[in-house]
Order: C-alpha cells, then sequence, then structure tokens
C-alpha cells in the first residue's frame, strides 16, 4: 500500500510538491509494478483546513468553488505529468466523510479522546474562534513575525497558538482575545510509551525522519485537539458539537484509506488490515509528524490496521537559491510547464530525481535543467539508443543482426549488463533515487563506451559479421535501458518500446542477452531527446526575475533590505579591502554558478571563486577593476581554493552589479 501526500487544494502543483514526494512514490510504484509486486498508489487533494477557507475568504468565492477548481488542475496535472495514480480522490466525497466520522466515533465510544474546556482565541470583531492557521506572531524561536499558529514555515518549529509572540488574526488583524470553548483531545502525552516503541523499531527509516521523530519524542509529546471550531470540513458526529469539525490532520490521513475503498470497493481491507501488507507513505518533511506519529497512533488506537512501515520523506527542493513560495509566486508551477516543455516530462522528472532533496534541502536552477538535459539526457543516454539503432538501419536493414563468436570486450559488457538492474532496483528499494538515476545514466555510458570501444562504423568495411555481434549487443543494452528506465522515464520507455518494438518485457527480462531476437525488425529510429536552447533557458530565468521585480514593487520596501545589526568601528577595520584587477576569468567545471578568477591585488596574484556565472560571462570580466576582502579566509569549493571574496550588489530584481572602485585606483589600493 503506498500513498503520496494529500495536498491542499488551494493552489497548483509545484516542483517542491514533485520532488518531496510525487516522483519518488511514482518511481517507487512503477518499479514494484515492473517486479510483479501487488501493489496499490493512492492520493488525492486535502480539501479541509484553513488554507482553504483563508483562499475562498481572499477570493470572495465559497471553500467548495476553490477545492473543485483546483482539485481538477492538480489531477490533470499529475496526470499529464505521468504520476500512475489508481486512484486520485478527495477529501470532500461522501465515502471520506462518513468513513472520517466512523473512524472518530470508534476513538470517542473506546474512551481514546480527553474532552477538554480550555480557552482558545477568538476574535471578536469576526465573532468567531480561531483555528491554528487564522492566527499570526512572532516565533518564539527564530523570530519570524509571520509565524501560523501551528508551524513556522521558516524555521519548521511546530508551534500552539498561545506560544506565538504578539498574535493578531489574519481575519480582522486585530488582536485576539481568549474564550472558552471544548474539544476533543488525542493524548499523545499518555500514549508517547506507544508511539516511542514503534518508532524505534524504525532505525532504519531514513535519518532526516528518525531523526525528527526522536526530537519530538525526547521533547515530550503534548495532547492535541482533534476538532476545531470552524464551519468548513467533516462535522464532528456528536450531539453537543455543534459548530465543530474534525481537526484536518485526524481526516486527511485518513483520506488514504476512503480512496482505497472508492478504487476496490470490499476488497480494501486486504491493503490496509491485512498483516504481511506493508503501507509506504511517501511525504515532504514538514508532514512527518502527523505521518510518523499522529495517524499511526490513530491506527493503533481503533485497531485492525496495519501502521506505516516506512516514511521516506524528502526534505525541501529551493529554487535558484530561495526558498519556493506560493504566495511570492516563487516557483516552477506544472501546468505552466507542461505548456511551455510540451513533450519534456521526463527532462523535469530526470531532474528533480538526480537532484532530488533526499538528505538535505537542494535547489533546483534552470541552468542545471539545460545541463542535465544536454549534458547527459541528449549526450549520453539518447545518443546510444540512437547511434545502435541508426547503425542496425545503416548496415543490417533494421533487423538485429545475429552474433558470433565473443570476444573478452563482448563478455565483460554483458556480464556488466546483466547487473544493472539488481543495482538500480536495489537503490530503488532502499529509496535511494538519486543514486538509481546515477546507475541508470552508467548504463547507459556502458552502451556509449562498448561503441566507442568496438567502433563497428570502421569494422564494417572488413567484417559485418563482426558489427553484426557488436549492434546485437548494443541493442540487448538499449532494450534493458528502456526496461529500466520506465520508473523514472516512463514517456521515454514507451519511444524506446515504439523504435525497438518490443511490447511485453518485464523487469526479470531487464539484463537479458537475448531480449530481441535475431532478425527481428526495428521502427525506423527518433530523437529521445532533444538539446535545449540558451534562449529558452534565459527567457524561463526571465520569468523569474520579473516575479521577483513584481514583487518588490508590490512590497513597497523590497527594494532595499533590513539593516543588519550594528559593529563596532574596531570590527570593521579588521576587513582588508582592496582594489583588485581580474586578469584571467573561466567557468568552474561541473558547476552551473560558479567563476574562477586570477586577481592582482597588487600584494599578489591569487584565486578567487565567485557564484556569479548566472550575472556575468568570464571574458566580459577580464580587466574589470573590482573591490577584493583580502584577509577572508580561504575556502576550498568545487576543489578549487578561494583566497578572498569579491564584492558585489544585489539589486530588487535580484541581478547583481559589481561594487567597482575607480578605474585609476591602483591594484592594492586600500579602501577605507
Amino acid at each position: 500500500m503506498v500513498t503520496a501526500a494529500l495536498i491542499y487544494a488551494n493552489g497548483p502543483i509545484h516542483i517542491g510538491h514533485l520532488a518531496g514526494c510525487y516522483i519518488p512514490a511514482d518511481i517507487y510504484v512503477r518499479y514494484l509494478r515492473a517486479k510483479g509486486e501487488d501493489v496499490v498508489f493512492v492520493s488525492g487533494t486535502d480539501e479541509h483546513g484553513v488554507p482553504i477557507t483563508l483562499k475562498a475568504r481572499n477570493e470572495g468565492v465559497t471553500p467548495m468553488e476553490i477545492v473543485d477548481r483546483y482539485y481538477a488542475m492538480i489531477k490533470k496535472s499529475f496526470e499529464d505529468f505521468g504520476i500512475s495514480f489508481d486512484i486520485y480522490s478527495r477529501t470532500s466525497n461522501q465515502t471520506h466523510h462518513k468513513t472520517s466520522s466512523d473512524f472518530f466515533i470508534n476513538l470517542y465510544e473506546k474512551g481514546v479522546f480527553d474532552e477538554i474546556e480550555s480557552e482558545q482565541y477568538y476574535d471578536e470583531s469576526a465573532k468567531q474562534f480561531l483555528a491554528d492557521r487564522y492566527i499570526v506572531g512572532t516565533c518564539p524561536n527564530c523570530g519570524n513575525e509571520n509565524a501560523y499558529g501551528d508551524q513556522c514555515e521558516r524555521c519548521g518549529t511546530s508551534l500552539s497558538p498561545t506560544e506565538l509572540k504578539d498574535p493578531r488574526s489574519t481575519l480582522s488583524g486585530e488582536k485576539p482575545v481568549m474564550k472558552k470553548t471544548k474539544n476533543w483531545y488525542l493524548p499523545l502525552d499518555k500514549l508517547q510509551p506507544k508511539i516511542e516503541k514503534y518508532i524505534d523499531q524504525h532505525k532504519d527509516w531514513k535519518a532526516n525522519v528518525y531523526g525528527q521523530c526522536k526530537s519530538w519524542l525526547n521533547q515530550g509529546l503534548h495532547s492535541r485537539a482533534m476538532t476545531r471550531d470552524l464551519d468548513w470540513g467533516i462535522k464532528v458526529p456528536l450531539k453537543d458539537a455543534d459548530g465543530k469539525v474534525l481537526y484536518v490532520w485526524f481526516d486527511a490521513p485518513i483520506g488514504y484509506i476512503t480512496a482505497t475503498q472508492e478504487l476496490l470497493g470490499d476488497s480494501w481491507e486486504k491493503y490496509w488490515k491485512d498483516e504481511d501488507t506493508r503501507l509506504i507513505h511517501f511525504i515532504g518533511k514538514d508532514n512527518i509528524v502527523f505521518h510518523c506519529i499522529i495517524f499511526p497512533i490513530m491506527l493503533m488506537e481503533h485497531g485492525g490496521y496495519v501502521v506505516p512501515d516506512n516514511v521516506p520523506a524528502n526534505e525541501f527542493m529551493n529554487l535558484e537559491g530561495d526558498k519556493i513560495s506560493t504566495s511570492r509566486n516563487w516557483a516552477v508551477w506544472l501546468h505552466e510547464y507542461l505548456e511551455e516543455f510540451p513533450g519534456k516530462q521526463d527532462i523535469l522528472r530526470y531532474v528533480l530525481t538526480a537532484n532530488a532533496p533526499e538528505t538535505k534541502d537542494n535547489d533546483f536552477t534552470w541552468k542545471d535543467f539545460q545541463a542535465r538535459n544536454n549534458n547527459e539526457l541528449v549526450a549520453i543516454f539518447g545518443n546510444f539508443v540512437n547511434r545502435a539503432v541508426v547503425l542496425t538501419h545503416k548496415y543490417f536493414e533494421g533487423r538485429i543482426p545475429g552474433r558470433g563468436r565473443l570476444e573478452k570486450i563482448d563478455e565483460d559488457t554483458l556480464e556488466s549488463l546483466a547487473q544493472f538492474p539488481s543495482k538500480i532496483g536495489n537503490s530503488i528499494g532502499s529509496f535511494k533515487f538519486r543514486e538509481a538515476t546515477t546507475k541508470l545514466m552508467d548504463l547507459a555510458r556502458l552502451g556509449n563506451k562498448y561503441l566507442a570501444d568496438t567502433e563497428p562504423w570502421k569494422l564494417i568495411k572488413t567484417d559485418t559479421e563482426r558489427v553484426g555481434t557488436i549492434l546485437n549487443i548494443s541493442l540487448q543494452i538499449a532494450t534493458t535501458l528502456g526496461i529500466v528506465s520506465d520508473p523514472f522515464l516512463p514517456f521515454t520507455n514507451a519511444k524506446i518500446k515504439r523504435i525497438l518494438n518490443y511490447k511485453d518485457l518485464s523487469w526479470d527480462n531487464a539484463g537479458s542477452p537475448s531480449n530481441l531476437a535475431d532478425g527481428h525488425q526495428l521502427n525506423e529510429p527518433e530523437l529521445l531527446f532533444e538539446k535545449i536552447e540558451d534562449k529558452t533557458i534565459e527567457a524561463q530565468i526571465q520569468k523569474l526575475m520579473d516575479t521577483k521585480k513584481e514583487n518588490a514593487e508590490t512590497s513597497g520596501d523590497a527594494e532595499t533590505s533590513p539593516q543588519k545589526e550594528l559593529v563596532s568601528y574596531d570590527d570593521f577595520m579588521k576587513m582588508d579591502l582592496r582594489v583588485g584587477e581580474i586578469l584571467t576569468a573561466e567557468a568552474v567545471p561541473k558547476s552551473s554558478k560558479l567563476l574562477k578568477f586570477t586577481v592582482d591585488t597588487g600584494v599578489d596574484k591569487r584565486t578567487i571563486v565567485s557564484g556569479i556565472a548566472k550575472y556575468f560571462k568570464p571574458e566580459e570580466m577580464i580587466g574589470k577593476k573590482v573591490t577584493v576582502l583580502m584577509n577572508l579566509a580561504p575556502r576550498k569549493i568545487m576543489g578549487v581554493e578561494s583566497q578572498g571574496m569579491l564584492l558585489f550588489a544585489e539589486n530588487a530584481d535580484g541581478s547583481l552589479k559589481a561594487v567597482t572602485p575607480a578605474e585609476d585606483g591602483e591594484n592594492g589600493a586600500v579602501i577605507s
């Protein structure tokens, strides 16, 4: 049973969502299916909770109008992108309302909940109790002035509204008052020993997941309300609960169960209650506590359900060095990508997997997107398959030639080929998807190296039989490449199947030296990938820069950063700033951001590395006078020791300008 996070139906899908859980989940499920495993893959939209009502309030429409709009958009985007859910459901369905209500009543009748009357924030102007997300204030942990009442999105700390400093209502902007209300709480403090035992049985989980769980447990769990004073959501099924709905994080994970019920009818229980079922949740790191602590304890207290066996959560994906933000429109939206890059779903799937934030936050850049496509998918993967097919059409009319006597290079290549499916599969099975893509590309490299070493285009003049053997083996490699690429690149695999003209081959066939029979007819070759030109990438970067500029103009105060804390005169005088002149400039290999400079500082000629490649070409920097911070401690960057820093100013639109001294300033002149 594989689930992917239920996303709020209050906005489109962006690359952070894809990298966080949906692509990893799809890779994993496609692999299991290729292995012939019995697997069900569900997800859907979370259509309750405060973010929905906030969106509706801002637009002056009903919450139902919001969720209907975004459910349709999200579902279509996933379908067009090739995320292969067995069902994509929604929590506004009546099936879900009934299942969630029944689940709540089960726990209520067992006496699991504590019924607590407490004082909660109330907006006197709006005449409404305030749910966590209707309250903002200053985070006690990091000082963020716009932290929500349930979580600070800057530092990730989970909060309660009363922990916020200077709280204010998002409805009226006024300071809320405390007012008595009754709700039903899940006593996590009393249940901690049970959940602690469960977590300790899963020390094999990813370090970021297990570590966050242990951190919560070490701090001590607290009782948490499972009902809310709201009018949008699943009504609490009790007589004395008017004006209350189920907490969104109580009903949302039950959505996985109801989606399975919708898909399978009466046979749904096999995937949730059979002791042999393995339940896997794919989520982002901000949902770890709900899937590893709250939902498992709900399942345990209900009884009869399996609990999650693994929760391989990813960290966050940033965009061009900045945190993805829907409110600032700082994102690459999936529906826009699909429109602007038609037929190129697999490029984004590959880039987000090869650079996945599996153990730490990572950064998506358009330059890296271009480089990975041009240098890996086009030059390595696509190049190999295309060469093997084109040569077969050229020399053997597109029919698989027979194999003659094998030489050592053939035997070694076939031996390596046989090992790749298990290597790639083992990486997928252990949720190491970045590692798996590296091995996938290594398989393509094996094919390219084999062709380069055997040079069939030269041998064709003297030894046609030998060329037949080489191309036969090359096409067997291409077939395996197609099979094992399906979890990562399903649209590409479909092309390879069409070109090589085969249909039903499973993961067990991968690595075989004889998937394509002698005489088998290939179809005409076609390019798997096309080079992406600079102008295409520049347009995407400009689109982001325009967004940054619009944000600056809208905010009014974003043109200049806030002043940093004061420093003493003595501290300032410790900095050795001098005039320097750039003598040489070049790109740092394997980096899309870095340039390496030789700078004449008047004192010496030193190497300085700077991350400005997005804004300046190496040749335009040569001969420029620059301001150099001389006494910055040296450090290695991408294997190059940088011996100082060049000073640049960042404009509101994100562009950089060198802080240049007077053109007639002598090299080494002290700036004070």
